[in-house]
């Protein structure tokens, strides 16, 4: 909530009730406790088998380290390889190149969601 709701200025509702769904992946870069250290995200399984990639947030303090590259790229690894599905996500618009190294394209037209551009994106799996 620090960096969407205040850093981002894009109060939403945090408890949209996909969290608690059976298929849903928290994945976060532990610190020796095996607490949260600064990076998440999560993966959804949307209608129709593709998996969607949300929520993806680096604390300031943890920033420039590549966090939030290692779970994404952990995601792709065990989700958009052979014999897998594709993943989507919906990313912030100066984010998309980012995301393009990752194997993901646009998708589709972009959109204004909480007055920030996105783009929709899509890796195909395998």
């Amino acid at each position: 909530m620090d960096v969407f709701v205040v850093e981002q200025a894009c109060p939403y509702p945090e408890l949209d009730g996909r969290d608690l769904e059976d298929a849903t992946e928290h994945r976060w870069v532990a610190g020796p406790a095996g607490e949260p250290v600064g990076a998440y995200l999560r993966v959804l399984l949307d209608p129709g088998g593709e998996r969607r990639i949300g929520r993806v947030v680096t604390a300031p303090g943890a920033r420039g380290r590549g966090l939030s590259g290692l779970l994404v790229a952990a995601a792709v690894a065990d989700h958009g390889g052979p014999g897998g599905a594709p993943l989507v996500l919906d990313a912030q618009a100066h984010l998309e190149r980012w995301y393009a190294r990752h194997g993901f394209a646009a998708s589709g037209p972009a959109f204004v969601e909480d007055g920030i551009p996105h783009v929709p994106m899509r890796r195909p799996a395998g």
